[in-house]
């Protein structure tokens, strides 16, 4: 498993504790998508159940590394969003899904060592739940690890946040994350970070889905309104058609970038006739419409509304 550079220190730490006997019953493994938390934490539950494990690097061969591999280690249990009786799927954990979990976590060991549950996405937990998992975090059950991960630690109650361990993920430094970048085969590592606001995973992910162009693209249509030569109407039926929401992530990166240049009295890349409120308010818009994709509103008229304000 690649470990990515900026996991070092975490990982370090982590390590540390594990050789003084000092492991938390339980981890809080948080920060933005795309920073690698599930290849974190697959390497460490490897390492942490491994019969031949050397400086918490798993050896791949032996009967729990295989069981991992396939999915099948019965002491590993992971919990996620998962379905409902009638089989779609769910928006939320739910507090029967935790008492599952609890239930699970009081029974021993099958092959007398630690005992591993992943809740993922913890910050998906409704308030049932969460209080439901308290108890767990409270009384928690010799050498049981309850490892959660969350984007978006916030939406977690501070009861459950404080009985964690908090491994904190942020974005690396922008020459490690390009280096990175370039050692995954990216041809333009420093565009497609500017593209990620400096996210080297999301980066990653876009540089292979062909989102750059997609980026370059959405500025040239805006700059093409600008000037008075698009339509608004073919323009928001292509933006539907193709990762709408994308497109306005990189809409409202261009509209800041435009308010910053004019800022800076320099030339603005696309020659809006927005002034610096307007592009701000344009800005906000953008990041709202993106929302509002994922509601019942028609996904054509919240574009067509928004592009014919950058007129």
């Amino acid at each position: 498993m690649n470990a990515m550079p900026w996991h070092a220190a975490s990982w370090a730490r982590l390590q540390a504790r594990r050789q003084r006997d000092a492991l938390p019953h339980a981890l809080l493994l948080c920060g933005p998508a795309g920073l690698g938390k599930r290849v974190f934490v697959q390497r460490f539950v490897l390492g942490l159940l491994c019969e031949r494990a050397q400086e918490g690097e798993a050896c791949g061969q032996c009967r729990s590394c295989r069981l991992l591999d396939a999915g099948t280690h019965p002491d590993v249990v992971m919990l996620g969003l998962g379905l409902r009786k009638d089989g779609t799927p769910r928006s939320e954990i739910v507090v029967e899904q935790i008492r599952d979990l609890s239930a699970r976590l009081a029974m021993s060991s099958q092959f007398g060592g630690w005992q591993v549950a992943l809740v993922d996405p913890a910050d998906a937990m409704n308030a049932a739940a969460a209080n439901a998992l308290l108890k767990t975090l409270e009384e928690p059950a010799a050498r049981t690890m309850l490892i959660l991960l969350a984007d978006a630690p916030w939406r977690l109650p501070q009861t459950i946040r404080s009985r964690c361990q908090r491994i904190e993920f942020s974005l690396p430094p922008a020459a490690e994350a390009q280096a990175w970048l370039q050692g995954q085969g990216v041809a333009q590592p420093q565009q497609a970070l500017e593209a990620a606001l400096g996210n080297p995973g999301l980066a990653l992910a876009w540089a292979q889905q062909g989102a750059l162009e997609r980026r370059i693209e959405v500025r040239r249509d805006l700059a093409a309104l600008a000037a008075g030569r698009g339509q608004v109407t073919e323009m928001s039926r292509r933006w539907l058609d193709d990762e709408a929401a994308q497109r306005l992530w990189f809409a409202a990166q261009a509209a800041a970038d435009e308010r910053r240049a004019q800022a800076m009295q320099a030339a603005a890349p696309l020659a809006s006739n927005l002034d610096g409120e307007a592009l701000a308010q344009w800005y906000d818009a953008a990041n709202r419409t993106r929302d509002a994709l994922r509601g019942p509103l028609r996904g054509d008229l919240l574009l067509l509304e928004l592009l014919a304000q950058w007129r």
